[in-house]
């Protein structure tokens, strides 16, 4: 091979990808336990973290474009979890919020997820701390790479 910059090893994407293929894959059983995929988790706890939100700032939270978010939120009000309304100033702008089921999730997931994962990563040689730098950095990248 002439370009040693295209094997897979020399890849940081390749890495980037599989780690996180196998981290949802990691979650799945606790996601199928709550009726839920991974990009509804996401969408759950950015109303978690704050409930009554537009469906741009939703989107724009998980970086991602609102024609991707909207069939997502269609699919998680049809299963109860939140509901979409109008803005009461803007028209044009569709409010969602969680319903008494979405509320509740939370504790559930609370009580499965961080200990689910922490029982598949107990034989990681990473700290809380790696954990917690690991995030800043990636942080870093994709700040960089949203910015271009």
């Amino acid at each position: 091979m002439a370009h040693t910059a295209f094997l897979l090893d020399n890849q940081i994407c390749f890495r980037l990808y599989t780690a996180a293929r196998l981290i949802t894959q990691a979650y799945t059983p606790m996601f199928q336990e709550l009726g839920i995929t991974y990009p509804q988790y996401l969408v759950l706890l950015v109303l978690w973290e704050h409930d009554g939100q537009p469906v741009n700032d939703i989107a724009h939270r998980l970086l991602l474009e609102t024609n991707t978010v909207t069939p997502l939120l269609q699919r998680m009000e049809k299963g109860g979890l939140l509901k979409r309304k109008r803005d009461k100033t803007d028209k044009r702008k569709q409010i969602v919020s969680l319903t008494p089921k979405g509320q509740e999730m939370e504790e559930q997931a609370f009580q499965l997820i961080p200990q689910g994962m922490g029982d598949q990563l107990k034989s990681c040689p990473l700290s809380i701390e790696d954990y917690t730098r690991l995030a800043q950095e990636l942080d870093s990248l994709i700040n960089t790479l949203k910015s271009k």
